[in-house]
């Protein structure tokens, strides 16, 4: 769908009729300090003042070892609540501490008949809970949904079948009001479900009618605005009515549905991502004169099978060090009559083969839909904001005025919503495959490299980096910032950090 970065002015409310919006969200979705993935209403803004500078040792609060686990915390009162797994035990868990002092307060912990596999990536406990004032709501792809009160006692579970997809069923589900939201995706099963929040009943299921396929990602969080749930799914962004989930509108996009979308104004901003959708994912084939002089050791004008050397149909040129970072040409697809020598004629033919299907990919973008929109929504009334730099799985996030997205390599893109332009494309000094998700607290952006690294950056056109702060291990993980305490996981441990003087 997304074939232009075309770009429709839009009119966008006041700074009042935004608050009175935010205030109408809120008041349906907010029951704890930091609810779901991303916070309220999966929005990214922290509360509070958090530390600019920060690290062990180095304005923390507290830290506490954990089990493996790529779960963001959600926080209510003085709980907060991830989620583990141990793979010798066949386990899954939902761990909470207090918030204050980082003590475990109680784990409950399930063995499974099998853990779900995914991408090296993934693990079996990468979906993020959700909390209210009456307990946590966790998913685990191994296992369903259970419901537990802030004691750790069962109230309800929905056991569902263990998934099966490429990269992981990492989807979070949401609590919104009375209503628990879980969007679904794998070759198994692929659909939107809403449960009563109480009871675990479930109160309607939409099957969605998109083929899952191994590129499919299905990820994303679902969120609310108003009597709408807007929902990032695969190869499309959907919205439904809360209360009966029949469907309000439809955008088709090119994008594995992997990052949660955002609201701004009257729009809702979705990362429409997919692996060839942008030419900095597609590197050029050389022509067969270019493999010669590069790779004919013997010099007998023929490629042979070690001589072949590693080319892309899809590659990630940031996040090298990340597992299966690409798709590679394989041998018997460039050498079909298996000779062990490969000629000109069939390099040229295995080229336009895979050139075509390239070209099978739609382009992708940074897309804004309006939210008051109905049935099927035209191209003409989507705008497109940005086509390439756009990440595959981290969310944007919108400070009221800007939109700010990071991908793989610490690439931070800052777009202005209301004009639809690049602000700046700049450098994070985060490098490497990012997987969580920036977030914005106090004027500041956070924004965290898989390898721990963890860039401040003043909000607006300046981008100045205030500081860079270095974790011991990974985050993948995004973290929570609630009353001036981030949060963040690493790949062994919870740290919260707070400046010494608050």
């Amino acid at each position: 769908m997304i074939t232009a970065s075309r770009i429709k002015h839009r009119a966008f409310p006041c700074a009042l009729g935004a608050v009175l919006l935010v205030g109408l969200i809120l008041a349906n979705t907010v029951q704890a300090d930091w609810p779901q993935f991303r916070g309220n209403n999966s929005d990214g803004i922290g509360t509070g003042s958090p530390p600019t500078q920060f690290g062990p040792g180095n304005n923390e609060l507290w830290h506490t070892t954990l089990a493996p686990g790529h779960s963001s915390p959600c926080i209510s009162g003085k709980r907060i609540f991830v989620t583990t797994y141990d793979k010798d035990g066949s386990a899954i868990a939902v761990v909470c501490l207090n918030r204050m002092t980082g003590k475990v307060l109680w784990e409950k912990t399930i063995t499974v008949e099998k853990l779900e596999n995914g991408h090296p990536s993934f693990n079996p406990a990468s979906s993020s809970p959700c909390c209210d004032d009456e307990g946590v709501v966790a998913y685990f792809g191994s296992y369903g949904l259970v419901c537990l009160d802030l004691d750790g006692n069962l109230l309800w579970e929905k056991k569902l079948p263990l998934t099966k997809s490429f990269s992981g069923n990492a989807t979070s589900p949401m609590i919104a009001g009375d209503n628990v939201i879980l969007y679904r995706g794998n070759y198994v099963d692929h659909y939107l479900v809403c449960f009563d929040r109480q009871t675990g009943e479930e109160r309607w299921q939409i099957p969605q009618k998109e083929k899952f396929t191994g590129e499919m990602a299905c990820t994303a969080c679902p969120i609310i605005v108003g009597d709408k749930l807007i929902c990032h799914a695969a190869r499309s962004v959907q919205a439904f009515d809360i209360k009966t989930g029949q469907t309000v509108w439809t955008a088709k996009c090119a994008t594995t549905a992997t990052s949660t979308p955002v609201l701004a104004g009257d729009e809702v901003i979705v990362a429409a991502w997919n692996k060839l959708g942008e030419p900095d994912l597609r590197p050029p084939f050389p022509t067969f004169e270019k493999l010669l002089a590069d790779h004919d050791q013997n010099d007998n004008q023929l490629i042979e099978r070690q001589e072949f050397p590693k080319l892309w149909i899809f590659h990630r040129p940031e996040g090298i060090e990340a597992a299966m970072n690409g798709a590679p040409v394989s041998w018997k697809h460039a050498n079909k009559n298996g000779d062990a020598k490969l000629t000109r004629e069939e390099w040229q033919k295995a080229v336009g083969e895979l050139e075509r299907f390239r070209a099978g990919y739609e382009t992708h973008g940074l897309i804004a839909i309006p939210i008051d929109s109905e049935g099927f929504v035209a191209a003409d009334d989507v705008r497109t904001l940005a086509t390439d730099g756009i990440p595959e799985v981290p969310s944007p996030v919108f400070d009221g005025t800007y939109v700010y997205l990071v991908k793989n390599g610490g690439l931070l893109t800052c777009i202005n919503l209301a004009e639809g332009e690049r602000v700046y494309r700049t450098r994070t000094r985060g490098k490497g495959t990012h997987y969580a998700s920036p977030l914005i607290a106090d004027g500041k952006l956070y924004t965290f490299a898989g390898d721990g690294q963890i860039s401040v950056i003043e909000l607006g056109p300046s981008h100045q980096i205030l500081a860079q702060n270095k974790m011991p291990d990974g985050v993948y993980a995004t973290p929570a910032i609630v009353d001036g305490v981030i949060y963040v996981r690493t790949h062994s441990t919870l740290y919260a950090f707070q400046e010494a003087s608050n």
